[in-house]
């Protein structure tokens, strides 16, 4: 699939920063742009650069495996398929059931903040991947968010029927659900040490030579700047989600990219910038944007009562920091 030059020049930019507390020894790297996103991974203990570089291929492997099961707009993949069957009973990859299945439960878990049928409005609104900046009528929007409903998607085994002109987009989990497969065949193959960058989306697998990997969170009113803050983490995953990422200006307003499913427009966030410390990147994925849209107060609530474990980054509309459970710089 060809994808957009600009769109790959601004993924190049992604949402953290990434150093080391531990000096610059040899390590081992592959990049490659999948999911309209520019992924890098970085091997610091592989045995020597041939084993190095067959790990790195398979990885790379599951990637373009992965995008041919859950990418939206690749012709062919699973979720296509599924998006243009008209109602039709579909046999798909046991991956791609697993998946769904995931969204679905962070959409009941939400109440509906997110859902995997979003993709309705996402292509409506198409922020990000395309220059068109039109925004979509009042009464397309409102059709747009009828068809949203994940009791829309019928699941018997590896077979799916989508009901009511509903479209799938697992954007919001699929890069989570990739980089934690990611880690697991890498620690497999005995990689202790490694950097998964699914364009924003960061996995770190263990530590770097005994130190902490250091993360540099971009500022969301200025990405390519100073980090706005950093954190030292190890073995951990941390993703970011904010009204910066992607966007549009017209008639002198911004639209990003992070829909309310309340009402089909772009969710109205007291916060900048939402980033999730957890062990497992498809929460951090999910939680993320549920966060953003939820806004402060609301999200603290809901992770202090179902993510007790995992920690947060807040940057508010004033670009000002706060931190859950104590992660601190």
């Amino acid at each position: 699939m060809k994808k957009n030059l600009l769109t790959c020049l601004l993924m190049l930019f992604t949402t953290l920063c990434i150093t080391s507390c531990a000096k610059n020894d040899t390590a081992y790297s592959k990049t490659g742009l999948y999911f309209d996103t520019v992924v890098k991974i970085t091997l610091y203990d592989a045995p020597d650069k041939n084993i190095a570089q067959s790990i790195l291929d398979e990885c790379f492997f599951k990637l373009e495996h992965y995008e041919k099961l859950f990418s939206r707009t690749l012709e062919g993949s699973d979720v296509y398929r599924i998006n243009h069957s008209n109602g039709e009973t579909l046999s798909v990859d046991p991956e791609t059931v697993k998946l769904i299945n995931e969204a679905v439960s962070y959409s009941k878990i939400s109440d509906g903040t997110v859902d995997p049928t979003v993709g309705s409005l996402s292509s409506l609104w198409n922020i990000g991947s395309s220059s068109d900046n039109i925004i979509p009528s009042d009464e397309r929007i409102k059709d747009a968010l009828a068809k949203v409903g994940y009791e829309n998607i019928l699941i018997s085994g590896n077979q799916i029927t989508l009901l009511n002109d509903s479209m799938i987009d697992l954007g919001f989990i699929a890069k989570g659900y990739i980089a934690d497969n990611l880690k697991f065949y890498l620690k497999d193959k005995g990689i202790g040490s490694a950097i998964i960058d699914l364009g924003g989306n960061i996995v770190l697998v263990g530590d770097k030579n005994g130190s902490s990997f250091r993360i540099g969170l971009k500022d969301p009113e200025n990405p390519g700047g100073e980090p706005i803050t950093t954190l030292d983490l190890t073995d951990s995953s941390i993703v970011s989600s904010g009204g910066y990422e992607r966007f549009i200006n017209y008639n002198g307003k911004r639209y990003h990219h992070i829909l309310s499913l309340k009402d089909g427009y772009p969710a109205e966030s007291d916060l900048n910038m939402v980033s999730i410390i957890s062990d497992k990147s498809i929460d951090g994925d999910a939680l993320s944007t549920i966060c953003f849209i939820l806004g402060k107060d609301k999200a603290v609530d809901f992770l202090n009562t179902s993510y007790p474990e995992v920690k947060a980054v807040f940057v508010d509309r004033d670009n000002n920091i706060s931190y859950l459970n104590d992660q601190k710089p």
